[in-house]
């Protein structure tokens, strides 16, 4: 018993020996790939025609990697899309007070700031050290020239064009600036593109460091704490 798509060979062939390929010609008779590799297996193409078919087949390649790239990018939006959503949604439900904005520091400086006796803390974010300068000032009313900074850069930073951007970034005078300290184990390796250094920020208040530290101590066990009760009740 012939297949359904017997009706079809004689043309399948007639294209392979014009030098389609298997796709090509599956596209244009709407024939199962099965069928066209049994029917051309013994077809022979000109070194023309692979040539071309390779080619073909090479700019596939290159039209679907972009293709997935451009796919990835596309979800990765809708990915970020939806976090900004879901986190508009819980700030419109939070009071932001001065309570509020010190919890939040508290809980920055848990994993950013310095433990070690001083007040400080050091990111490559502009944001993280604008907020951390603002909250000193404005909750914790230091004085400007206090807020000392110092900057960690890579061997082939210029020290210069990094506190210029420093400066210009956090809204600090030069003044404010001190000690730059390059990384020798980056010597001979390129810096990448957007990368300014880590800017470590300094109030030299040791009390706000404690308040900070104590203060992100206990939000963290009174959290567990209520937790704790909770799954008893």
């Amino acid at each position: 018993m012939q297949s359904r798509w017997f009706g079809y060979k004689e043309k399948a062939i007639e294209l392979r020996k014009q030098g389609l390929s298997y796709r090509e010609i599956e596209e244009i008779l709407s024939v199962p790939r099965s069928n066209l590799s049994h029917w051309l297996r013994t077809i022979k193409l000109t070194n023309e025609q692979k040539l071309r078919l390779a080619q073909n087949y090479g700019n596939g390649l290159i039209k679907a990697r972009a293709r997935s790239v451009e796919v990835r990018q596309a979800q990765k939006a809708e990915r970020i899309k939806v976090a900004e959503e879901e986190a508009n949604s819980t700030l419109s439900k939070i009071k932001i007070d001065g309570g509020i904005v010190e919890l939040a520091l508290a809980m920055l400086y848990m994993g950013e700031g310095s433990k070690n006796h001083t007040t400080s803390m050091g990111s490559s974010n502009p944001l993280v050290l604008k907020f951390f300068i603002k909250v000193l000032i404005e909750r914790y009313k230091v004085d400007l020239p206090k807020i000392r900074c110092d900057l960690h850069l890579r061997s082939d930073q210029d020290a210069e064009e990094m506190k210029t951007y420093w400066s210009k970034e956090l809204s600090l005078p030069m003044s404010n600036f001190r000690s730059t300290i390059f990384d020798l184990r980056t010597s001979g390796r390129k810096t990448y593109l957007n990368y300014r250094g880590v800017c470590l920020v300094n109030c030299g208040n040791v009390a706000i460091q404690r308040k900070l530290v104590s203060l992100y101590n206990q939000f963290c066990q009174k959290v567990l704490d209520e937790r704790a009760h909770s799954s008893v009740g």
